[in-house]
């Protein structure tokens, strides 16, 4: 909390995203002896808690409780089911798509979340801070118009988006009034500062960038200003400008963007995230993963800074590799 603050700390407080995932062997062994689907896990607060807090073990900093950025679609009437990726039955395709699209109560649709961070809170008794998070708009829609998880394209969402500019703009509308309370409910639970994932704004042109995903989201940085701290997360994105105009508290930087020449752009106070490359610490050495890690502290001078990769753990990241790295960050 310190370094989300701005303060300086003794080293960098770590987090990584994903780090509740397929990359740890207690998360597989016990999503295979639950045998449910992804989505059962998510709405069961008692195993939602017990994964949110396998990461402990490792000698993080923060929980980021377990959930998917599509779980609250499926009261809207956007429902993706995990199999194993995700796929919906109710794609957009058209204008009456996403006027069908409905605005809920959150208590009531969506209480297992709030239930999740009040068992977390309980179980940590203050040991350590539980974040929040939720997809950005445009990434939201990106899933819900191509009705499934997006590689490295998502054709029917762009070709949608371009023949249809104002609909999507409607779409997007919706999603960022569903987004607001979504994340003032987590933060009513507890959440001491929340992520907005722009996962698809590597997809993205900087034209396309700045209509439809950047004005969604200083709306619900803006909304959210003086509740909690904010991290903006824009994947593979290195154009400072738009980072730093999102208006969050916190920019988490893509690893091709050093921690020093970001602050030369967005001011040496600016509080940031990152960056080890998700990539170099599935596949590099021992070696190289420190050389990598102590050069982004040294860049970030235990100010202001939080250490996470630039994207979530990869799938074949060797467990081996994430303990290594909590050694050199921790000393421990």
């Amino acid at each position: 909390m310190a370094a989300v603050r701005g303060e300086t700390t003794q080293r960098p407080p770590i987090w990584m995203m994903r780090q509740a995932g397929r990359t740890d062997p207690a998360y597989n062994a016990l999503k295979e002896e639950v045998d449910k689907p992804l989505e059962e896990l998510f709405r069961d607060p008692e195993i939602a808690t017990k994964v949110s807090l396998l990461p402990k073990r490792l000698g993080i900093d923060a929980i980021i409780y377990f959930q998917d950025i599509l779980t609250p679609l499926a009261p809207m009437g956007c429902e993706f089911l995990f199999r194993p990726g995700p796929v919906t039955e109710n794609p957009i395709r058209s204008r009456a798509d996403i006027d069908r699209l409905e605005p809920y109560n959150m208590a009531e649709h969506v209480g297992f979340i709030g239930e999740t961070f009040d068992r977390l809170y309980a179980e940590l008794n203050n040991e350590m801070p539980v974040l929040g998070f939720a997809g950005s708009p445009f990434t939201l829609a990106v899933f819900m118009i191509e009705g499934k998880s997006f590689g490295t394209k998502a054709e029917k969402a762009f070709s949608f988006i371009e023949e249809h500019p104002k609909d999507t703009h409607v779409l997007l509308e919706k999603l960022t009034e569903m987004t607001i309370p979504y994340l003032e409910y987590q933060i009513d639970h507890g959440a001491v500062a929340v992520q907005l994932f722009e996962s698809a704004a590597f997809l993205m042109t900087p034209e396309q960038y700045n209509e439809f995903a950047l004005p969604y989201q200083q709306r619900i940085f803006k909304a959210l200003k003086g509740k909690v701290k904010t991290i903006q997360f824009a994947r593979e994105w290195d154009n400072l400008q738009s980072l730093g105009e999102a208006g969050a508290d916190i920019v988490s930087l893509p690893s091709s963007v050093s921690i020093h020449d970001a602050r030369a752009v967005l001011g040496h106070d600016q509080i940031v995230q990152g960056n080890l490359s998700n990539r170099l610490l599935c596949d590099g050495t021992h070696a190289e993963i420190e050389a990598a890690a102590l050069a982004c502290v040294e860049s970030g001078g235990c100010r202001g800074h939080i250490f996470n990769l630039d994207h979530g753990l990869l799938r074949e990241t060797p467990y081996e590799n994430i303990q290594f790295l909590m050694k050199v960050l921790t000393g421990k």
